[in-house]
């Protein structure tokens, strides 16, 4: 039986609040704001109406919404209003209620208002820093420190700080869609040109990492620096649909802001079919039954880590068909440490027992005391898929017209969890060989994958004969 290590308990950073441990929906409000067009079911803020939600997340001289409110919605607002329209409309009420178009200001309400609009584009600018590369959305902030500046010279300062640090973490981001983006044209490139059973020349895994365990950690450095560049509110502008009470636009529609999630998804579907050609490509069945053998180390390894996403992608790479049928093959493997895996990631009971695992993962994450332990990288397509069905299953705006806030507590309670597990610094030595190796290694398409394996192991039955004899004369233009 496979043990997640359990780390020794230690006080909670300031992350759990987004975990269901810590995150906490109990919005502190004035008996004015529940008059105001909010709605509250045992303490807890269920629905309102946009402008009274726009509202509550405006800060007064003697009022600061919670960091909760805060996150919830400047996550699901951008369903029903752009962020740049709704930063506009924060602002413009800021103005009118702290008067800050009058000739002389109020300077000691001005000094108990500022630092309060401060920390939340603060916080609007390091939780969601793709929003601000709108030009739009530079010129609403600039425009609220000037107003305010004159009151607080310590103001300019901040507001500097806040700008350079958002656009170091915006050119970091930048950076790292680059690579992303270069290194997806070069493997879309190798793809074409690498049909056939390649020359002896070619490398292959074991020749650059022989060690399941150096392969597991850089597959989860892979893994991390992935994640690290998804923006939260991907997740919910993978599923915008036309708010129903502006037929005139769809937020985002047109531009759907998910390159990230999208890349990553491509990293998932690369890793697969990597595992199928590095188990296709040699001659000899023990060589392919040892190259089996070792993914499932590799395998067992992640699950340990708590990298669930290579796990499930080499899962799939060993049960693609043209790998599954080499029976001539799997008949030299020690199988039970893969049936072992292959149950923790079965999908029964949607997925049960792997739920069960990833709990765990969470809780020794939450204890840790060292990086190693925090790490937590779920299998991301169901992750995905849970939050489409949240998504779907409920709907946006209650009948009356107000929105639903229950809903969106709950899809921040899932992406803020996410988004607490992709901070984690990864704690292993990177490897830039093995990494190189993992995102230029040529792989087969599916179709070389199958004359691949029909080469390895010949074909059974008339279907599989039938289909060989048509790769061969496609790919090999051999009859």
């Amino acid at each position: 039986m496979l043990m997640l290590q359990e780390g020794m308990p230690q006080t909670l950073s300031s992350t759990s609040m987004f975990t269901p441990c810590g995150f906490s929906p109990h919005l502190h409000t004035s008996k004015e704001d529940e008059q105001g067009g909010l709605i509250f079911q045992d303490g807890n803020l269920t629905s309102a109406s946009l402008d009274a939600l726009i509202q509550h997340l405006i800060p007064t001289t003697d009022y600061y919404p919670e960091k909760a409110y805060i996150f919830t919605f400047l996550l699901s607002s951008r369903l029903f209003i752009e962020p740049h329209e709704l930063l506009s409309r924060v602002c413009h009420k800021c103005i009118e209620q702290q008067r800050l178009d009058d000739p002389v200001l109020d300077k000691a309400r001005i000094r108990k208002f500022g630092p309060k609009i401060l920390q939340l584009l603060t916080e609007w600018t390091e939780t969601f820093p793709y929003d601000f590369q709108e030009e739009r959305m530079i010129g609403h902030l600039k425009d609220m420190i000037h107003r305010i500046a004159p009151c607080d010279e310590a103001y300019w300062k901040k507001m500097n700080q806040l700008l350079q640090t958002l656009n170091q973490k915006l050119a970091t981001l930048s950076h790292g869609q680059e690579g992303i983006v270069k290194i997806s044209a070069a493997v879309s490139d190798k793809l074409v040109a690498f049909k056939s059973k390649p020359p002896s020349i070619q490398r292959e895994i074991l020749s650059v990492c022989s060690d399941p365990y150096t392969l597991a950690q850089q597959l989860t450095h892979v893994e991390l620096e992935r994640l690290s560049h998804i923006g939260p509110e991907e997740f919910v502008q993978a599923f915008v649909h036309k708010d129903p009470l502006d037929g005139t636009k769809t937020c985002f529609s047109e531009q759907k802001k998910t390159s990230n999630l999208e890349a990553y998804v491509k990293w998932f579907n690369r890793l697969c079919y990597l595992v199928a050609t590095e188990i296709c490509m040699p001659a000899k069945k023990k060589q392919r039954a040892q190259v089996i053998e070792f993914f499932i180390d590799v395998a067992r390894e992640c699950f340990n880590i708590g990298n669930f996403n290579s796990l499930m992608a080499i899962i799939s790479g060993m049960n693609m068909s043209p790998v599954s049928r080499l029976k001539k093959t799997w008949s030299k493997v020690k199988t039970a440490k893969f049936f072992i895996l292959e149950h923790q990631m079965d999908p029964t009971g949607n997925f049960y027992n792997y739920r069960t695992a990833l709990r765990g993962a969470a809780h020794r994450s939450l204890t840790a005391h060292s990086n190693r332990e925090k790490i937590v990288i779920p299998f991301f397509s169901l992750l995905i898929k849970d939050i489409y069905f949240l998504n779907e299953g409920c709907a946006n705006r209650l009948p009356n017209g107000h929105v639903n806030f229950e809903k969106f507590l709950e899809l921040a309670k899932q992406v803020g969890e996410f988004i607490t597990w992709k901070q984690v610094e990864c704690p292993f030595e990177q490897d830039p060989n093995i990494i190189h190796y993992l995102h230029t290694a040529p792989i087969f398409t599916e179709d070389g994958l199958y004359l691949a394996s029909y080469e390895s192991e010949s074909p059974e039955n008339q279907t599989e004969k039938d289909r060989w004899k048509s790769l061969r004369s496609t790919i090999l233009g051999k009859t």
